[in-house]
């Protein structure tokens, strides 16, 4: 049997209208198009991180999940590999974290990506606002830059 399994899922989550919360949203895009000849590559982005995107990451060879951190100095660029966690008892049925995530591929689809990565922007505003904070809007270029890098790390090694 053929694997279907793309090499590489980029999946990022952010609310555009919420200020830096939509750097996910707009570093997929960006991706795409600067990707848009890599078949391997497909991209998905969504306002938040649902359950039903597990089906996703189990088809997946590499995972690179990109979102805003409220956690982090704003404008910083962070890049970390991201393990499996157990799904907590009563979790809602909305919003769920990468880790998260490939929990639940591993439990419901017995899948695993070969490698898992969080790129995170520190987030310097979320208030109601369609504009990126000055914070943000200085290191996109460094954010597409290993954002790049790391998708083609990614494919190569998948």
């Amino acid at each position: 049997m053929k694997s279907t399994k793309a090499r590489c899922l980029l999946l990022a989550c952010g609310n555009t209208l919420r200020g830096d919360d939509g750097i996910g949203p707009w570093l997929a895009e960006w991706a795409e198009e600067r990707f848009a000849d890599e078949p391997a590559l497909r991209v998905i982005s969504r306002q938040q991180w649902t359950p039903e995107l597990a089906a996703d990451l189990a088809e997946a060879e590499s995972i690179l999940f990109v979102d805003c951190s409220t956690a982090t100095e704003p404008g910083s660029v962070n890049l970390v590999d991201v393990e499996p966690a157990r799904r907590i008892k009563g979790i809602g049925t909305h919003q769920v974290s990468a880790a998260e995530l490939l929990g639940m591929s591993q439990e419901f689809y017995y899948s695993l990506p070969r490698r898992a990565m969080l790129l995170t922007v520190g987030a310097g505003s979320t208030e109601l606002s369609e504009e990126f904070s000055q914070a943000v809007l200085d290191v996109i270029p460094l954010a597409c830059e290993q954002l790049e890098e790391t998708i083609n790390g990614l494919l190569a090694t998948a």
